[in-house]
């Protein structure tokens, strides 16, 4: 048995004491077509948008200039920390790990309970920015001491050439590239991007396209596309459905989402139902119940699912990885700490031999 313990260490909380306004300097953004008059289309993420000069998409981060697109981000990361990998969250993936975690303002979708809405719904100009090249970050994971690097915290597909410049450099380092990510990116640059990338948590935010439309102003369809190509392209593949009362917490949709996990994408994938605190622009809604989140579980079990979790619950019984043959506990964790560890170095359950699923060392 091995204890670990981490305490997040916040870069920025520094950093911003000492920072200046930052200069905004466009780089070439990849996946784009132009059009007549001068006007761009991104091809990035499902939206498309058609961009006039000196405008932005709706990202607020992508900016045609004089019939060219450029990203208004590169290199300007907002938020620069070090987590947990549980934070992510990422419990099949080097747990009792750090992950370097950085993001930028920004993000392609419009989601009314988002979290972190100061920077993901805000332009870099309005967000007191880090200037860190892609060879600084890795340098940063490194010395101190990262197992990998986590974009996550806004989207990273809106900063994807800073990314993915990030991730070739961090291979190279021997460094792990994971994101936490709507999956609200087109097939080509995602399949390019998959490339370097070791592990993604994908928030499946609800399972009808209504939801989709009313909460975050996009679409279901492209993301179950997405989950598909990061399965396919083997990429370590985890998700995460935040259950907001009233709004995706009828049990029908639950049971449509696992069994579609399931079908799809394989009953290995965790899951990771997540608690809902009112904030953003749903304040008036209540937090979710802890017996709706024990019933999505329940349900998510019956459907076949072998690993299942209940975030946001500090304590909770149902945040251990449980092994799925003989049922004790192989990994013990409170909050984003983990506490016990019984898998052994070749991935097998230390109990009955049974293998986990998940990338270990």
């Amino acid at each position: 048995m091995r204890m670990f313990l981490f305490v997040a260490l916040s870069l920025v909380s520094i950093s911003a004491l000492f920072a200046e306004e930052t200069k905004i300097t466009p780089f070439p953004a990849k996946y784009w077509e132009s059009l007549e008059n001068k006007l761009t289309q991104c091809t990035l993420c499902p939206r498309r948008c058609i961009i006039n000069p000196a405008q932005r998409g709706l990202c607020g981060v992508r900016e045609n200039k004089d019939g060219k697109l450029f990203t208004m981000v590169y290199g300007l990361p907002c938020a620069v920390n070090i987590d947990p990998i549980e934070k992510k969250p990422l419990f099949h993936f080097l747990p009792g790990s750090t992950a370097f975690s950085i993001a930028t303002a920004g993000c392609n979708l419009k989601c009314k309970f988002c979290q972190n809405w100061d920077i993901s719904q805000s332009f870099p100009e309005h967000t007191l920015n880090i200037p860190m090249q892609p060879d600084e970050i890795v340098k940063s994971a490194k010395e101190n001491g990262c197992l990998s690097l986590a974009f996550t915290y806004s989207e990273p597909t809106i900063f994807y050439e800073y990314m993915f410049d990030i991730v070739q450099l961090a291979h190279k380092a021997g460094l792990k590239n994971t994101m936490h990510s709507s999956g609200y990116i087109n097939p080509e640059p995602l399949k390019e991007l998959c490339k370097y990338l070791d592990a993604a948590n994908i928030d499946l935010k609800g399972f009808t396209e209504e939801y989709y439309q009313e909460m975050c102003l996009g679409s279901l369809a492209p993301v179950l596309q997405s989950l598909k190509i990061l399965k396919k392209e083997g990429v370590w593949l985890e998700i995460t459905n935040l259950i907001i009362p009233t709004k995706n917490d009828d049990s029908a949709s639950i049971r449509k989402m696992c069994e579609w996990i399931r079908d799809s994408l394989g009953a290995d994938v965790p899951l990771h139902f997540s608690r809902f605190w009112p904030m953003y622009k749903l304040k008036d809604l209540p937090p979710t119940p802890v017996t709706t989140l024990e019933k999505a579980y329940k349900i998510a079990k019956k459907a076949g699912l072998k690993y299942v979790y209940i975030g946001n619950i500090p304590g909770n019984a149902s945040e251990n990885t449980y092994c799925p043959s003989c049922k004790r506990i192989v990994i013990k964790r409170k909050g984003y700490y983990v506490m016990e560890n019984d898998i052994m170095v070749n991935g097998k359950c230390k109990f009955c031999g049974k293998k986990i699923a998940g990338v270990w060392k």
